[in-house]
């Protein structure tokens, strides 16, 4: 039997052929769509790269530590920033050495208002972000020594909690306490900050009562330890409707500001 018999023999009973079928146009967009993306970045990693290399050394080392930190998330709105000339989070501080050094710790709420606390010190403190979203204890203990580097602190304004909402409280204060033990080492004044409200999930997986929860252990450790509370729980908690998208446990940029507005506060009682 002819060649193209056989292929129509085949087609026609329905049996695929061992090379499958011909790719629709649907998975021609996606693979097109992955093509587009994966120019893009390599595009934009390539200006990134000589961005850094025309840095002073002190910043090309900063970057290389958010290179290893910030992750396959992070990083790459960080190089896009960067190449676009924006400002962010992790931008370099440059330290007046005539004023205080603050480090802030924290998850991507955190991150949220760093910038809105630079703002609000300006000219009063060098505020500096450990250099990722610090997420849980676990990978607090695991990288402090990284996020908080060879300077000295004044203040240190952290927390821990949204990526601990699973985690036994029991673990979840022992490694606070540990992380404390560590931050006192600094010599820096100690400033926590209680986790923001989260809300209930539609498959209960995430609830707002595990916030309470950790919120109230860390509370019970944090006086016994003498370290001052910057409660944006409560300071937050009246305001979701208009700060909080519904689902959510980021915030709109009025509500960063807000809360930067509420931890610059903060860090002035403490240096005064």
């Amino acid at each position: 039997m002819p060649v193209f018999r056989i292929l129509l023999s085949f087609l026609l009973s329905g049996v695929v052929m061992a090379t499958g079928p011909e790719p629709t146009d649907a998975r021609e967009s996606e693979a097109h769509a992955k093509a587009r993306k994966a120019a893009a970045e390599a595009v934009t990693d390539a200006k990134y790269q000589a961005w850094v290399s025309a840095l002073p050394a002190d910043r090309q080392d900063w970057e290389r530590v958010l290179q290893s930190q910030l992750g396959g998330f992070y990083l790459p709105l960080h190089k896009a920033d960067k190449v676009a000339g924006r400002s962010n989070a992790w931008d370099f501080v440059a330290d007046d050495s005539s004023l205080p050094r603050i480090l802030l710790i924290g998850d991507s709420v955190s991150r949220g208002y760093t910038q809105a606390v630079r703002k609000a010190l300006a000219g009063q403190a060098n505020v500096h972000r450990a250099p990722a979203n610090c997420g849980p204890t676990a990978s607090g203990l695991k990288n402090l020594e990284v996020w908080l580097g060879n300077g000295k602190w004044d203040l240190i304004h952290f927390n821990f909690g949204i990526h601990d909402r699973n985690t036994p409280t029991a673990d979840y204060s022992l490694r606070l306490e540990q992380i404390i033990t560590r931050l006192r080492r600094t010599g820096a004044r100690l400033v926590w900050a209680s986790t923001t409200p989260i809300p209930d999930s539609p498959d209960g997986k995430q609830t707002a009562a595990s916030i309470v929860e950790r919120n109230a252990a860390a509370a019970k450790l944090m006086t016994a330890s003498g370290v001052a509370i910057d409660d944006l729980f409560t300071a937050m908690a009246p305001r979701l409707k208009e700060f909080q998208p519904p689902n959510d446990v980021h915030f709109t940029a009025a509500g960063y500001d807000f809360l930067g507005g509420q931890v610059a506060a903060s860090i002035l009682r403490q240096l005064r």
